[in-house]
């Protein structure tokens, strides 16, 4: 059996006395591709930054391998530096490609940052593109940068929170298959947000449905899509309105 990456027990997060997330019980497997699915507003993205240490939880426990249980206080940098996340809209440095992709490497202390970077680039296939400057990138190219910037530090966790939302059908297929390819060539723990049910259908090997903060039911994919025990995620995988 995979190892637990993270195993979260009667988890909560909260903003003053507005509760957003609450998530009774949850373990994400070492190498496996995790989708989460929900409409805009179910906790998606704030499960991820606790997910990714941005926040701690309100209360409960999110334990991350053997390494790291919240306390409320903010996770230590070397645990940090063991995930990292994909934004939807990505925020690249005002500088070129490369400069953008060794970033992360260099603050680092990498003594290798031209032979990672260079392969990073040519696996997004953006190796002919390391001079230009980032500001005049294509919307599927910054994200291609991003993904390459996130995977050259080599994460033992890549987060994605809606990768290919707004990308043309040729950009969103690029993606799907370097990400695929990172957790089959790697074995890097992916978890993936996203609106399109295709796209975890796709690419996840079990995946959850987030309703109103809450996890509605977690399973591999093909019973999540074929055999859903929850009527609520029948009807979401159905594309009907749940909430």
């Amino acid at each position: 059996m995979n190892n637990v990456v993270y195993h979260l027990e009667k988890v909560s997060k909260a903003y003053g006395s507005r509760e957003v997330l609450r998530v009774g019980f949850l373990k994400i497997q070492q190498g496996e591709i995790f989708g989460i699915v929900g409409p805009s507003g179910a906790g998606k993205s704030t499960l991820l930054r606790l997910l990714d240490f941005l926040e701690s939880p309100t209360s409960g426990q999110l334990h991350f391998t053997n390494c790291y249980s919240s306390n409320g206080s903010r996770a230590p940098l070397d645990v940090r530096r063991r995930v990292t996340t994909v934004f939807q809209r990505p925020v690249l440095l005002n500088t070129s490609v490369y400069g953008n992709v060794a970033y992360g490497l260099k603050i680092r202390g990498d003594k290798e940052v031209r032979r990672k970077v260079e392969g990073a680039l040519e696996q997004v296939g953006l190796l002919d593109m390391a001079t230009e400057r980032a500001r005049f990138l294509s919307g599927g190219e910054a994200q291609r940068v991003a993904l390459a910037r996130a995977m050259v530090i080599e994460p033992e966790v890549l987060l994605l929170d809606e990768p290919t939302a707004n990308l043309d059908p040729y950009n969103v297929g690029l993606i799907e298959d370097i990400v695929a390819d990172l957790n089959r060539e790697r074995g890097t723990t992916i978890v993936l947000v996203t609106h399109n049910v295709f796209q975890a259908k796709r690419l996840a090997q079990r995946a959850a449905l987030l309703l109103e903060g809450k996890v509605v039911e977690v399973a591999p994919v093909q019973d999540f899509f074929e055999a859903p025990r929850d009527p609520r995620t029948a009807a979401f995988v159905r594309g009907e309105m749940v909430y």
